[in-house]
């Protein structure tokens, strides 16, 4: 049994309540890391393709779903999202901690390829770092332009021609009691990193390998899982708006 973050956990059962409150249809996800996303959207009846261009991501991706894959529901490509045309339009796009590896050009091309790729009332999802006043170690090592707001997020969107439908705050107060200790082990196992250029840190922070921070023992999956999270879940809910969240959930659709 994989181990999941206590921050990552949160993630997903916040994007979990989100999906359920869509009709199931097609989505393109980009940088799909390790899955969990994918798993998420393909349980609650999606089918979809992902993206990355990092050859070993899409390895790992093809693995965990070839019966997927082999079914039809699942497409894993290793492919460039910025010049991305689909042949057919999607009902959602969604990316998880993605956005903040491109530099302002490419955020903006990201979210106009985006645009082209949706049906007319589609959505895209992203979830992002926030709290710039959490910039650190992790930040630097995984190849981040930046670190997002409510106010940031809905500037870039807005001024792109998006409304956006949605945004809160996630993790808060998990991660940020955490960051101490995040900033040390990422340090500890990941400082080399730093000599790599912006796209090598971005290709190899899909899918990382940090004990106790990105993976753990399996016997601390009796503490970490949805179940001993939900209360967290409930802060978090509670909490979406605060400055101070580590994370950003934004929701937006095209204004066309």
């Amino acid at each position: 049994m994989t181990v999941l973050p206590p921050g990552t956990l949160l993630q997903l059962m916040y994007l979990k309540e989100r999906i359920k409150t869509m009709r199931p249809g097609r989505f393109v996800e980009i940088g799909p890391g390790a899955g969990h996303v994918t798993a998420l959207l393909l349980d609650c009846g999606w089918t979809g393709i992902a993206y990355d261009f990092e050859p070993s991501t899409v390895a790992a991706i093809s693995a965990r779903f070839h019966k997927e894959i082999e079914s039809g529901r699942l497409r894993a490509e290793t492919k460039n999202w910025l010049a991305i045309r689909l042949a057919e339009p999607v009902e959602l796009v969604i990316s998880c901690m993605v956005l903040e590896h491109f530099d302002d050009a490419g955020e903006r091309s990201f979210i106009e390829v985006a645009k082209r790729n949706l049906v007319p009332d589609g959505v895209m999802i992203t979830i992002v770092p926030g709290s710039s006043r959490h910039w650190g170690i992790e930040d630097e090592i995984a190849g981040h332009f930046r670190r997002y707001s409510d106010v940031s997020a809905r500037a870039l969107f807005e001024s792109a021609g998006w409304v956006i439908r949605h945004t809160a705050g996630l993790t808060f107060p998990v991660s940020n009691l955490l960051f101490p200790l995040s900033n040390f082990l990422v340090k500890r196992a990941e400082a080399r990193k730093l000599s790599l250029s912006m796209v090598e840190r971005t290709k190899q922070s899909g899918i990382r390998t940090v004990s106790m921070k990105t993976t753990f023992p399996s016997i601390f999956g009796l503490l970490l899982n949805e179940i001993t999270m939900y209360p967290f879940h409930l802060v978090q809910k509670a909490c979406r708006r605060s400055v101070r969240a580590m994370v950003l959930y934004v929701e937006a659709t095209p204004n066309r």
